[in-house]
């Protein structure tokens, strides 16, 4: 951030505002304080039978990799609606949302993912702009080492585990390290 984008017109400064603990961008012009907060990242495990939808990326970051549907929260959405039209959005899939599944801390990131165990309606789907392909995969076609990012890695394997286990359960996890790109 260079300019305070509440007067617009001085230079921020990096630095502890008074009562605070962290470092912030203030406008020393209008001492507006400028906080930086965590993306949110919302999406489903879509479901149909034993089958669970995933999409092709389309787009970088893993251009070419699988994925649960999912993307950036809205401003004047709720993270339901959020996972819903993501859904719809990146596999042309309309759900009916069954739950809050999994909540994963992403710090170096600066993001939160969720993501809700959701019901595909029909199969009446199609890759969005961002997605190159959607595919129902059984667990055992699920390809692993083409997941693009581990929040997704960690969901699929609590659902799995879930499922197996017959009871589902609200997941988190702190994925606090880089995911490697070799």
């Amino acid at each position: 951030m260079n300019y305070c984008s509440n007067c617009g017109h001085h230079p921020v400064a990096r630095l502890i505002p008074p009562g605070d603990t962290r470092e912030r961008f203030v406008c020393r012009q209008c001492d507006t304080i400028h906080y930086e907060n965590p993306r949110n990242v919302g999406g489903t495990v879509p479901v149909w039978g034993e089958q669970v939808l995933l999409c092709r990326r389309a787009i970088e970051p893993r251009l070419g990799f699988w994925t649960l549907p999912a993307g950036f929260m809205e401003i004047g959405e709720t993270t339901a609606e959020c996972a819903s039209r993501e859904t719809l959005e990146e596999a042309g899939a309309r759900v009916e949302i069954e739950g809050l599944f999994s909540l994963l801390d992403v710090p170096h990131v600066h993001q939160v993912h969720f993501f809700y165990r959701a019901r595909l309606l029909d199969l009446d789907i199609a890759a969005g702009v961002e997605s190159l392909e959607v595919r129902l995969f059984s667990e055992a076609d699920i390809p692993w080492d083409e997941i693009a990012f581990p929040t997704i890695t960690q969901t699929l394997r609590f659902f799995f585990a879930d499922r197996r286990a017959g009871r589902f359960e609200l997941h988190t996890a702190d994925l606090r390290q880089p995911m490697r790109t070799d």
